[in-house]
């Protein structure tokens, strides 16, 4: 189960961009969650990265690799953190796609230091939920232009 779990439903697997293709799972998940407004995307954010945490942890150690690619639950936190806040249209979930693995993959600081210095499965999902608010931050801004 936690194989299942920490791999997004086996997004991880994903040949190439296993981190792109666990965000795109987080899309479905954000507009299920969505329909019962902001506190439930909020919270499945917050289950989803609490329980992350020690799903991590425990592909880390299955793997005997940091920060193992094949777990992307962490993107799915990330994103919907990017998205808490949003209506689910289309403008809005790409938006939010793009600046989320924008800001995933630059990890500008402190998402590197997060990356860095914190270790296990805090550090798998802290640096997702750091981009996830950089996302947030440039989607709010952009909001009052484009949508």
């Amino acid at each position: 189960m936690t194989l299942v779990f920490a791999t997004g439903l086996g997004a991880g697997y994903s040949p190439v961009a296993s981190g792109t293709v666990g965000t795109a799972v987080a899309i479905p998940i954000f507009i299920l969650l969505s329909q019962w407004g902001d506190p439930a995307v909020l919270a499945g954010m917050t289950v989803i990265a609490v329980l992350g945490v020690p799903a991590a942890a425990h592909m880390e150690r299955t793997l005997g690799v940091s920060d193992p690619g094949k777990v992307v639950i962490d993107e799915i936190a990330g994103y919907l953190l990017t998205m808490a806040g949003s209506p689910a249209t289309a403008g809005h979930i790409i938006a939010g796609f793009f600046l989320f693995r924008f800001f995933d993959v630059v990890k500008p600081p402190p998402v590197r230091q997060a990356e860095k210095n914190l270790h296990g499965g805090l550090g798998v999902v802290v640096d997702d939920l750091l981009a996830g608010a950089y996302a947030w931050i440039v989607l709010r801004l952009l909001e009052g232009f484009i949508f």
